[in-house]
């Protein structure tokens, strides 16, 4: 069995790390490349870092934080926001990054997917995915930072993301996002038992307990969380040393 890994996320605008809750009331934390460093000393298995309102703005993401951030970590790290072509993809990459995240770039053009994986491969390619609860209970996928809703659906989405050559699925709940109420595990089964790349959980954290249930609950790969690294409430360490006395298997 592979470690389950632990990933910090860093929203970034302005070239700074800033977090807020369900994509509102923003705000702000420190330096990418500081904050980079600070994970990759404290156990951090990954980063992610989504340029937050590159999509929105319409506007290329900033490079110049990405190639800080290679210089002073030595974990591997993910690069989201704004990217719509393999142009933005090789930037990224050349700049240091070890994979690239797409979400709004994706739906409007799903060829990108089987382009990149293509030229980059699977292992690079990682689609993440904004959803929301719908009336109907299941799960509508949102562009734009979950500022605007689409016609799809999100668990056929990620099936369809795998089939196209994404090597790996980040799943946002937009509902939990910064709640601090726990994953939506129900989501993230629908989500596993669907596809079979790694699955990555995302909104929700807020205590120990939450991570363990993603796991072992909703069978992920890795569970990614912000405002409770960001702010100390969780220590990197000591939740890998929770998850390790329940059993489950990570790089201490």
């Amino acid at each position: 069995m592979l470690a389950k890994r632990i990933i910090p996320c860093l929203d970034v605008r302005n070239g700074r790390v800033v977090k807020g809750q369900k994509f509102e009331n923003i705000v702000d934390v420190d330096s990418p490349e500081m904050l980079g460093k600070y994970y990759s000393n404290v156990g951090a298995d990954e980063l992610v870092f989504y340029d937050i309102t590159a999509s929105n703005e319409e506007r290329k993401i900033s490079l110049e934080f990405v190639e800080k951030v290679a210089q002073n970590i030595n974990i591997p790290f993910c690069v989201g926001g704004g990217i719509s072509s393999i142009k933005d993809i090789t930037n990224i990459l050349r700049k240091g990054a070890d994979k690239i995240s797409i979400n709004s770039a994706a739906i409007k053009n799903p060829e990108l997917i089987r382009q990149a994986s293509l030229t980059f491969g699977t292992q690079c390619i990682v689609l993440s995915i904004d959803a929301k609860k719908n009336n109907e209970g299941s799960w509508s996928v949102y562009v734009k930072g979950g500022r605007e809703k689409t016609d799809l659906d999100a668990v056929k989405w990620a099936i369809k993301g795998v089939e196209l050559g994404a090597g790996e699925i980040v799943i946002n709940s937009i509902d939990e996002d910064g709640m601090k109420n726990g994953y939506d595990i129900e989501l993230l089964k629908k989500i596993t038992n669907s596809v079979n790349v790694p699955v990555i959980a995302s909104g929700g954290a807020g205590k120990m307990e939450d991570f363990y249930k993603a796991i072992d609950y909703a069978k992920v790969d890795g569970v990614l969380a912000a405002s409770v690294f960001h702010f100390g409430q969780i220590n990197i360490t000591d939740l890998k040393m929770y998850l390790k006395d329940k059993n489950i298997q990570v790089r201490i």
